[in-house]
């Protein structure tokens, strides 16, 4: 990658992500004694947007907080990782967005997830961002946010002619649930960044029980023969497929010692954010991003399991002796 800092805007949610642990989850009616708390930021847009940081590029998040306490800490605890956060704008009468989970001594958890502010950003957020969009080189979406604000961001990138790599998880509805419409303007991507089973959903693929390369090549090319530019199926383990008109590879997985696997994801979509503003060799970028998602999985906490270039780029080095 070359040695500037291009701009990538990032447009995804922002969570408080709060985790306790307990012996056992507590049944209706009962009280359980927790033995331990944990919160921080989380969610796609502050952890892609801190990969991207940690790629040695600009970072701009797009998202929308409350006014409660929880988003004073998000937008200093960003700031503090060198990520701009003029543009996450504030909903003073909701709550930020959060995600509770309780962990037994089994180890297994429970999650449920509060949308709040998320749900309230809205086209004119994405308008206020478009001098930022006009400049970026990429803007990177994830599509769990109102659809009027993910169709906006697409728009305005491709008027700009910005690189538009979108993680299509379904839009926000107006009550912060899932929409079950997928708009049109998500196939206008240049690239797409699905997991497997969101690949089956988007190209209503029936029938799937687990994720293998060769149906993950045909779901590839049938978004591809939606509009999609590139189309990329990551398999966890199995890897990556990537697709585009002049056919498709599979791309295998880093061999590392799995610890906590939530942040790969966005460690993914941010690193391959980061390469392709400075580089369009999708092939290289897909390897860089399969790097990073590997590196993510060594480290436990999302913000800080985001690995940096230098150990990306030795991940790769190693991976071709």
């Amino acid at each position: 990658m070359a040695n500037k800092a291009p701009k990538v805007v990032v447009i995804g949610p922002t969570y408080i992500d709060m985790a306790f642990r307990c012996a056992q989850f507590p049944g209706p009616g009962q009280v359980e004694i927790g033995t331990g708390l944990r919160y921080s930021p989380a969610g796609p847009g502050p952890a892609q947007a801190v990969e991207v940081v940690q790629c040695e590029c600009q970072a701009h998040l797009v998202s929308k907080i409350g006014g409660d306490p929880f988003g004073v800490m998000v937008k200093n605890s960003l700031a503090e990782w060198g990520v701009c956060t003029d543009l996450i704008r504030l909903a003073p009468a909701i709550n930020t967005g959060v995600i509770m989970t309780w962990v037994n001594a089994h180890g297994e958890n429970s999650t449920c997830i509060y949308a709040g502010a998320n749900a309230a950003l809205q086209a004119q957020d994405i308008q206020a961002a478009e001098q930022v969009i006009h400049k970026a080189s990429v803007c990177l979406l994830h599509g769990q946010l109102p659809q009027e604000a993910i169709v906006e961001a697409i728009c305005l990138a491709q008027v700009h002619g910005t690189k538009v790599i979108l993680n299509p998880a379904r839009p926000l509805g107006p009550r912060g649930q899932p929409d079950a419409n997928m708009p049109m303007e998500f196939f206008l991507a240049d690239v797409l960044i699905a997991n497997f089973f969101e690949a089956a959903q988007l190209t209503e693929t029936s029938a799937v029980s687990q994720a293998n390369v060769h149906q993950a090549k045909l779901m590839g090319s049938d978004l591809v023969a939606r509009g999609v530019k590139y189309a990329v199926i990551t398999l966890g383990r199995r890897g990556c497929v990537l697709v585009d008109r002049n056919g498709s590879e599979h791309i295998p997985a880093f061999e590392v010692e799995l610890v906590h696997q939530t942040g790969r994801g966005d460690a993914f979509a941010g690193a391959m954010a980061a390469y392709l503003a400075v580089d369009d060799d999708m092939h290289k970028a897909v390897e860089f991003a399969s790097a990073a998602g590997a590196l993510a999985c060594t480290k436990f906490g999302v913000l800080e399991a985001m690995p940096t270039k230098a150990e990306i780029i030795q991940l790769l080095q190693e991976g071709a002796l």
